[in-house]
């Protein structure tokens, strides 16, 4: 191949996407062939004196948004050479370092009558020895609408029965469901990168594109980027969002201030706080009275699992009064922290904070109660650490209240996430966690009306994800469920993938023929003159009128020996 100058190949393993994996298992290493460019011509002739087992392992899949596809009859030629080098048999070849190769994949432009997408070949292996090959044809046509156009699972099983000379064929469907659209109550889920669908599998299928049984095995699969204005957690999502400034502005010594939304300014607030009677010492055990924050704009449908607390120190307070909403600029800050130090210096207020609190105002607290306060220094960046800091405390107490309080999860992980003991960006990045988790508990919470059987696994999931990994808002969760549990979602609504495999057959005796229909193009490379082929997939307002693109993907076996 690496002597054919109009054809580009690729090594595509390890972390990379597979292109195929809608159509093929395996797990192995693969080669990709597609049309090479101009520019990829010249490089490939090139790249052809290199050493083969070199090239192989050092290049690197081309990725671009419309792949090019060769033509079905110049695919299936490579195939068959690709078969030939596999073949112990050929020994006119004169190969005496025969090795197994990963299968190869051939993008193909459709421009046969079966509108051909791609071609496979998979070695079957015993030991070191290829004893044959797997052939794969993948078709794509559509979209459409139109059911007479969808194939009968009788004749799929007859068909299949006669290609692979079996007599008993068995039968797995798959469907997933969207159920973020389905369950969203209207104006609450902005468009976004965040989705929430199931995933069902059960043996036995009788027709196409039946309903799945309740005895069938359901995975949800849930990814959710945070930030959305309409979510019901949004407030706590922009105090977040200042916390996180406030930490670059720590690292960078460059803060970004958010513009002031309040008619009063942050000072003018700070100073009818510490007037007023909510600043006076209640004594060891004593807790402030319930003020209105933030939170309080949190959505109704969410306040009964995540409400203010009600135990919110002197800090926690003074947070709420500063944070994103009000303080606009460094100078600002500096004034506030200064009103405050004077204050304690004073004797003016001896407020209460929480057992343990740790902060560097808090310190400064904990000594005005003995009259004697260190001097500061509000300088550089001190004051900005000092608002992080106390930020930082409240809201990781919020989110404790809520994953132990209110889902009442294990601590199995909790100690990971408000340890102390790391340095402070990395104490933010593990609230940020946090957040990430909250939202998506809210989520199932508010759309899927889920309960603390449901929401006590799905925690311990995300936990044990995010104390492994770094913050990644495109990561899906998924969580083990009954079908029943999200059935009144999806049982009145069209599938997004319905695909049904017939097999027969074991080990590397086992053949499969897979047939699925799919609201998404099921392949990315495509041609100008094949428009219908790979158009968008619509819906035109009617479920009953919902465009499916349908896929077949065929099986041949090839034995050597």
């Amino acid at each position: 191949f690496f002597f054919q100058t109009d054809v580009v190949i690729s090594l595509v393993g390890g972390s990379c996407k597979s292109p195929v994996e809608k159509f093929w298992n395996g797990s192995s290493a693969m080669y990709i062939l597609q049309k090479a460019t101009h520019n990829e011509e010249s490089d490939s002739m090139e790249e052809s004196r290199t050493d083969d087992a070199v090239y192989a392992s050092e290049v690197l899949p081309k990725e671009s948004p419309r792949a090019l596809a060769l033509s079905v009859g110049r695919a299936k030629q490579l195939i068959s050479l690709y078969t030939m080098v596999q073949n112990p048999n050929m020994t006119y070849l004169g190969r005496s370092d025969l090795v197994v190769l990963p299968p190869l994949w051939a993008r193909c432009d459709g421009s046969d009558p079966q509108h051909t997408c791609w071609i496979g070949a998979e070695p079957l292996k015993a030991g070191n020895k290829v004893t044959g090959l797997n052939i794969y044809m993948v078709s794509c046509d559509g979209p459409t609408a139109d059911k007479t156009r969808f194939a009968n699972l009788e004749e799929l099983k007859m068909e299949h029965k006669i290609r692979h000379h079996s007599s008993v064929v068995t039968t797995k469907g798959f469907a997933r469901f969207e159920l973020i659209a389905a369950a969203a109550i209207e104006d609450t889920i902005a468009e976004s990168g965040s989705n929430i669908c199931v995933d069902i599998t059960w043996n036995g299928v009788e027709k196409i594109l039946e309903t799945p049984p309740l005895i069938s095995a359901a995975t949800l699969n849930i990814a959710l980027e945070s930030g959305d204005p309409r979510s019901p957690v949004f407030q706590l999502y922009r105090e977040l969002q200042f916390l996180l400034a406030l930490a670059e502005g720590v690292k960078t010594g460059v803060t970004e201030w958010p513009e002031p939304s309040e008619s009063e300014s942050a000072l003018k607030l700070v100073q009818e706080f510490l007037t007023g009677n909510c600043c006076s010492f209640h004594g060891e055990g004593g807790v402030w009275h319930k003020i209105k924050c933030d939170t309080a704009a949190v959505d109704s449908c969410i306040k009964s699992i995540f409400g203010e607390r009600g135990d919110l120190d002197f800090t926690e307070q003074l947070w709420c009064k500063m944070k994103s909403k009000c303080v606009s600029s460094y100078q600002e800050l500096i004034d506030c922290f200064t009103l405050v130090i004077k204050s304690l210096e004073r004797g003016e207020i001896q407020p209460w904070i929480h057992q343990g609190s740790s902060s560097f105002l808090s310190q400064l607290i904990q000594q005005s109660y003995h009259g004697k306060m260190e001097d500061v220094s509000l300088s550089d960046i001190t004051p900005i650490q000092m608002l992080l800091e106390v930020g930082l405390e409240k809201m990781k107490k919020d989110y404790v209240s809520f994953f132990i309080g209110k889902s009442r999860s294990s601590l199995l992980f909790q100690d990971y996430f408000i340890s102390t003991s790391v340095d402070l960006q990395e104490q933010v990045h593990r609230v940020q966690k946090l957040h990430h988790m909250l939202e998506i508990m809210v989520s199932c919470t508010g759309l899927l009306q889920f309960r603390h059987e449901n929401l006590f696994p799905l925690t311990q999931i995300c936990m044990k994800y995010y104390k492994e990994n770094p913050f990644n808002e495109k990561h899906v969760f998924q969580l083990p469920i009954r079908p029943a549990l999200v059935k009144k979602f999806y049982q009145n609504d069209n599938p997004e993938v319905w695909k049904v495999e017939i097999s027969s057959g074991h080990g590397q005796k086992e053949a499969k023929t897979t047939w699925q229909v799919s609201t998404n193009a099921p392949v990315e490379h495509g041609t100008s003159n094949n428009s219908g082929f790979l158009s968008e997939s619509t819906v035109n307002g009617s479920s009953e009128e919902r465009l499916y693109f349908i896929t077949m993907t065929q099986c041949t076996q090839v034995q050597f020996t």
